[in-house]
């Protein structure tokens, strides 16, 4: 039988933040350039890195392996960043997924409807790296923290 752990603990320097080794980013552009540079910026975080080239592209790669974040353009053939969003987040497997929504459109009414399909946040491009990196491993340290806590909360309830 293992030692339960009182919920009220501290959950100890688990997730500090070069800790993103357990972590899947999957990156959604249209663009070869867009998605060599991401890849590039975002390897040093030790996350394994998946790609999509559409958001139906997206949803494919996801239902095979869920990501912890995606960053999502927003302008792309056959299915836009905006539908994909929506659809990841009605799906049950991919609901606590984290989003970021990345977009050369700086309309407010472009912002608001990517919040109202779902998004978590946004950049806009030009991509600055720090300002990604930063967001990413930012994100990426709440959404394994809300895992970690997940799955204290379900042991607590199976004990």
């Amino acid at each position: 039988m293992s030692e339960r752990r009182d919920i009220t603990e501290p959950l100890d320097a688990d997730l500090d933040e070069t800790d993103l080794t357990s972590a899947t980013l999957l990156l959604v552009d249209d663009n070869q350039q867009n998605l060599e540079l991401m890849q590039v910026w975002l390897e040093p975080l030790g996350c394994t890195l998946q790609i999509a080239r559409d958001g139906a592209e997206a949803l494919e790669v996801a239902a095979r392996h869920v990501p912890d974040l995606v960053l999502l353009d927003v302008m792309m053939p056959r299915m836009s960043g905006f539908e994909a969003c929506r659809r990841l987040k009605d799906a049950s497997a991919t609901r606590d997924t984290v989003i970021i929504m990345v977009t050369a459109l700086n309309e407010v009414g472009d912002f608001e409807r990517a919040v109202e399909c779902g998004c978590d946040d946004f950049l806009t491009k030009p991509v600055n790296k720090l300002e990604l990196t930063t967001r990413v491993k930012s994100l990426l340290r709440v959404r394994l923290l809300k895992r970690k806590v997940d799955a204290l909360l379900r042991e607590r309830r199976q004990g």
